[in-house]
């Protein structure tokens, strides 16, 4: 089975969020990876992946108790399903301010963990000014976030498959605009799941 969880952008999505968030405008807008001022590594285009479902975490940061630490190892793509693309939908101004966040806690066991990708269904792992600095943080340890991923709850629970991550070959910008693909069972099937469209 194939799980599409990157988000289908629409012509007023796009003018929604560069009106919102200015960052749009250069390779972070809709589902993107965050490479910042690294390079992608090919390797990461497939990696085993683990989906959390932190849904009923509220009005606090997302943090180590609230996910399983001992199902996060080497090389993993960590997703975290929090409803808020949803939600929310993509675009206005909420969205990029008022989102979710991960504790400084958690990313730092994920940085320690020595795993490949964080993925997000929201704007970022940090909020405002803290974003772009985490954003690096996380790259100069091998890292890379992505965000606004949608449709993750298809992931949650499932075992044994494969994120296919494939980045556009941009030079010298921060935000590669991406497609995220996962892939379950032996064969993977040909059944392609659910998209999430905001208007």
């Amino acid at each position: 089975m194939l799980i599409d969880v990157t988000l289908r952008i629409t012509p007023k999505m796009a003018a929604d969020a560069q009106g919102n968030e200015k960052r749009a405008l250069v390779g972070h807008l809709g589902t993107h990876f965050d490479v910042m001022d690294k390079e992608f590594p090919l390797e990461y285009t497939e990696r085993k992946g683990v989906v959390f479902d932190v849904s009923k975490v509220k009005d606090r940061d997302i943090d180590v108790r609230d996910i399983d630490p001992d199902r996060i190892r080497k090389d993993l793509f960590v997703g975290f399903y929090t409803g808020c693309i949803e939600e929310q939908g993509y675009g206005g101004k909420a969205y990029f301010t008022e989102h979710p966040q991960l504790s400084h806690e958690l990313i730092d066991l994920l940085l320690e963990r020595n795993i490949s990708v964080i993925g997000v269904d929201f704007a970022g792992i940090r909020r405002g000014r803290e974003h772009t600095k985490t954003d690096q943080y996380c790259a100069d340890s091998g890292v890379f976030v992505i965000e606004n991923l949608c449709n993750l709850k298809a992931a949650v629970g499932l075992e044994n498959y494969t994120v296919h991550i494939y980045p556009m070959n941009y030079a010298e910008v921060t935000g590669l605009p991406c497609r995220v693909i996962i892939k379950t069972g032996e064969d993977g099937g040909t059944k392609t799941g659910g998209r999430c469209l905001q208007a």
